[in-house]
């Protein structure tokens, strides 16, 4: 089995479940560089966990990596992403609200011979909706409740003057399209870009963001009609360290990497 050599962008909340398991070894892959922006608390981290890892420039992953994770923040997706697929190579992608303006970078793996891997993160049912969009999807509709912490600083909030702070009931804080969402909550619903993704684009798939303190998971429910079926998907995700990322979310990439080197892949 040949060795997938793995660059990992970000030794955040995700970056580092991803760097202790790639370290600790997964058949057939290896952890080949980071990149970061503080070098000196990566440094420390690292040795901290005796884990042996070349820390580089994004624009440098191609001549160590076959394949990059990207879990930085959403303003460097573009210069964490390109260069991998410049050089034909494969990028797994947290930030997928940040792909969404950027359609020029699928264009770019398709005309490379690289690809662009989005995988189910903090939802679930991804598998349903892209075999639903085989045939034709009429609606697609998801529902975010996360606690008020969560969604705070958000830009859309801090733009349009709403205030999570001291709420005592849930708030309905966004309701549009999930292009509309991934641009102003960045870091917090990268599911619903996902989603559109998945289904029916980013422009039909409408969202509702609720920041509601009688939770204390990220909660999420999708409604989907089509001509195949009609199902409703709910998942309550606990959260990391980070209240903004599910801790299912570092798993999620987990599960893609095993896939990459299985001799069984279960799952579309």
């Amino acid at each position: 089995m040949a060795t997938t050599r793995v660059a990992i962008a970000g030794l955040g909340t995700i970056g580092r479940v991803l760097a202790r398991k790639l370290a600790d070894g997964m058949p057939g892959l290896a952890l080949a560089c980071a990149a970061v922006r503080d070098r000196a608390k990566a440094e420390a981290w690292l040795d901290g966990e005796r884990i042996a890892c070349p820390l580089v420039a994004p624009e440098d992953f191609p001549a160590h990596a076959d394949l990059g994770v990207e879990c930085a923040p959403a303003s460097a997706f573009e210069q964490i992403c390109r260069p991998m697929l410049e050089a034909g190579k494969r990028v797994v992608v947290l930030s997928a609200g940040a792909l969404l303006p950027r359609p020029e970078l699928v264009e770019l793996a398709k005309a490379r011979g690289g690809q662009i891997i989005v995988p189910t993160g903090a939802l679930l049912g991804l598998d349903a909706v892209t075999a639903a969009a085989e045939g034709r999807i009429h609606s697609v509709r998801m529902i975010t409740r996360k606690p008020p912490r969560g969604l705070a600083g958000a830009p859309y909030l801090v733009a349009s003057g709403i205030s999570v702070d001291g709420l005592n009931t849930a708030k309905r804080v966004f309701a549009g399209t999930a292009r509309e969402g991934a641009a102003g909550f960045p870091e917090n619903v990268n599911v619903a870009a996902a989603l559109s993704l998945a289904g029916i684009g980013p422009d039909r798939t409408l969202l509702e963001i609720w920041a509601d303190p009688a939770v204390e998971r990220n909660c999420h429910t999708i409604e989907v009609d089509s001509d195949s079926s009609r199902f409703t998907l709910s998942i309550e995700n606990v959260p990391s360290e980070n209240p903004r990322t599910g801790r299912i979310t570092a798993l999620s990439v987990l599960a893609v990497l095993r896939k990459i080197q299985a001799p069984l892949r279960v799952g579309t």
